[in-house]
């Protein structure tokens, strides 16, 4: 599999967590259930409180799970770590096909160090790489693409109109009793407002919104969140790839709400500013 279909896939999607839950679903039926159970909050004000309830939890540990196939060949990455769910903050230890590659969030700045530290796969012999979003932001949506903030899946929440969303059932995970719900996301909430992306992401997709499930606690907290993309390179930017398809399923876990998150950047010296290089290799 080309790094460039990797990087793609994972262009919209944010860091993963366990892709299977434990225990039993009890359904409600084919096609699940759009209405609210007698006493029950109904499903649309459930989801569209559970962003608010989420983050006001202020922290929590994750666990994750990324899966991508492209090319007949499968790429998986898996770790964990911790996050501010307020301000984006974060720290995540992610392993694939052996290699380990440690993120940190602080300020809107990702840094990212290989596993290995100094060796040739960071510039200038430096051990972090760091990535400025709002500098990749402005220079242009397809390098601010290539990066994910963990906690973005939260985010998703805040954009889940009347009618978006269908009670399937309970689950329990990790020992938490919990309610699953598909909500129909809108491109633009993957987007992060910038239109340019969104319009490469609907091109991709070739739909407006894709499905998202969740699995809420009994406070109305995100447990769970998985998503699963078809994306279609673009012809621009893949000759003869046209009709490849890049399908990639990630799911969130967040567990030990409140647990502390002491997240610093790494000393200034040891970093090496890719933001640039980011911007001009997807540009290419």
């Amino acid at each position: 599999m080309s790094k460039a279909h990797v990087a793609r896939a994972l262009a919209v999607l944010a860091l993963a967590a366990g892709l299977t839950g434990c225990g039993s679903e009890d359904g409600t039926g084919k096609g699940g259930d759009t209405r609210a159970r007698p006493g029950a909050t109904p499903p649309v004000r459930a989801v569209q409180d559970a962003y608010r309830k989420t983050v006001a939890a202020d922290t929590a540990r994750m666990t994750v799970t990324t899966r991508v196939v492209a090319e007949g060949q499968a790429l998986t990455a898996h770790g964990g770590g911790v996050a501010d769910l307020r301000d984006g903050t974060s720290r995540v230890t992610l392993t694939s096909q052996g290699t380990t590659v440690e993120q940190r969030v602080v300020d809107g700045v990702v840094y990212q160090k290989p596993s290995g530290g100094r060796g040739g796969s960071v510039p200038g012999g430096k051990t972090w790489m760091k990535i400025d979003l709002a500098r990749l932001t402005r220079q242009g949506s397809a390098g601010r693409s290539q990066v994910t903030d963990p906690a973005e899946p939260v985010r998703y929440l805040k954009h889940i109109g009347s009618g978006d969303v269908t009670r399937l059932g309970t689950r329990t995970v990790d020992g938490t009793r919990t309610t699953h719900y598909r909500v129909s996301v809108p491109v633009s909430a993957l987007s992060r407002g910038d239109k340019g992306q969104e319009q490469e992401l609907r091109r991709q997709l070739g739909k407006s919104s894709l499905p998202v499930d969740l699995w809420l606690d009994e406070r109305g907290r995100l447990r769970q969140e998985s998503v699963r993309l078809s994306l279609r390179p673009l012809k621009q930017r893949t000759p003869g790839k046209e009709d490849a398809t890049v399908t990639s399923t990630t799911v969130l876990r967040f567990t030990d709400y409140g647990t502390a998150v002491d997240v610093t950047a790494p000393p200034a010296g040891d970093t090496a500013d890719v933001t640039d290089r980011m911007v001009r290799a997807a540009a290419g």
